[in-house]
């Protein structure tokens, strides 16, 4: 029964439409492995009722010229550091987003209720008193992509999630197309950018999940290869690529175990986890075993996270855990309070207590980066 209608609550991806050309929508679900998601409606699934375990689906449409329009005027604000560019920082990993050494990049997906980008971004200036040192936007695999992101400071680094897609007509070339035009808009912004392709593959709720693919992993890395020598072709170098699992399988069984889709670390430029505290799971249990696993190779960005319960503690525990955690080189909020379909709020100026918390993480010396 509630999975049931955690389908039809995803069934809403497909017509929302937010403020700043963003929209969003949640299904949850009181199972016992809890996991997290972000979606686009311009990107229609296959299979359109893909479920999540207590996820946070997100939706971003920039599907109109109108939307774009919104974001018409960059952002004016004295940056708060320098931008991330390629090859810049000593510690040389991250590709052309260099994970700055004994520091965090902090920054957000943001879609507020009633603000757009820019707003949004003014506001969170204001409460901050810095600079998103990461904006997180979402594509659709080949629906709308901007050729730019006004609104997104020259000293922030713009992260993008662009959807995924079933692996079959990436691997038998009939998506080359598609695959080039998105690698030349991507270089053609002219700045340094995390790409998250096809996220939460180990997850069963995207069209791009290996449950959806003939459970092969194998094909997934296949695919992601195949991006990756076609946007070098298109001399897409400012473009660093973001691996984010979920923090958790679903299913939980061998054939799914998140290591089965590792490119490889050739491939890789940063690995990205994706973990809520939907059940109360603390900053440990939901990002020790990736970052055991990879963090000694990669920089690790937490690429989307946020609490829903006890926010301030949690905050608090995950300003801890990053401060005794040298791999993490980024963190990434999921910073949105329309989340349809949920209660829900995963914004942390929720109470004056999450805010101060998030404050004092933000305005300490790791996360200067």
């Amino acid at each position: 029964m509630e999975e049931d209608l955690k389908r039809r609550q995803m069934l809403t991806l497909l017509a929302l439409t937010g403020a700043a050309g963003c929209g969003t929508a949640t299904a949850t679900s009181a199972a016992t492995q809890p996991s997290t998601v972000a979606g686009t409606p311009t990107a229609a699934p296959s299979t359109a009722a893909t479920a999540r375990l207590g996820s946070a689906a997100t939706a971003t449409s920039a599907a109109t010229s109108a939307s774009a329009s919104a974001s018409a005027s960059a952002s004016k604000a004295a940056p708060s550091s320098a931008p991330a560019t390629a090859g810049a920082g000593p510690s040389g990993r991250g590709g052309p987003v260099q994970a700055p050494t004994g520091k965090v990049l902090l920054g957000s997906y943001l879609a507020l209720g009633g603000k757009n980008l820019k707003q949004s971004l003014s506001l969170r200036r204001g409460q901050l008193d810095r600079e998103q040192r990461i904006v997180h936007r979402f594509y659709p695999w080949n629906g709308y992509v901007p050729t730019s992101e006004p609104d997104v400071a020259k000293s922030s680094t713009l992260m993008v999630s662009w959807h995924g897609a079933p692996y079959a007509g990436i691997l038998n070339g009939g998506s080359n197309t598609n695959i080039r035009s998105v690698a030349r808009k991507l270089k053609n912004m002219k700045r340094p950018i995390l790409l998250r392709w096809g996220w939460e593959m180990n997850g069963d709720w995207f069209e791009w999940g290996g449950a959806q693919n003939g459970q092969s992993p194998a094909n997934y890395v296949k695919a992601w290869k195949r991006l990756h020598r076609i946007f070098a072709e298109q001399g897409a170098d400012n473009v660093a690529w973001v691996w984010s699992p979920n923090w958790n399988s679903s299913p939980n069984v061998s054939w799914n175990k998140v290591q089965n889709y590792y490119p490889g670390d050739e491939y890789v430029d940063w690995v990205g986890i994706s973990g809520y505290n939907f059940y109360n799971e603390t900053p440990s249990t939901l990002f020790n075993p990736i970052t055991s696993r990879y963090g000694s190779r990669k920089p690790i960005i937490l690429s989307e996270t946020a609490a829903v319960k006890n926010k301030a503690k949690w905050i608090k525990q995950l300003h801890t855990w990053v401060e005794k955690t040298p791999a993490v080189g980024a963190v990434v909020w999921f910073d949105t309070d329309i989340q349809q379909g949920t209660d829900h709020n995963f914004r942390f100026d929720t109470d004056t207590a999450a805010l101060s918390a998030y404050r004092t993480m933000a305005r300490s010396s790791r996360f200067t980066g």
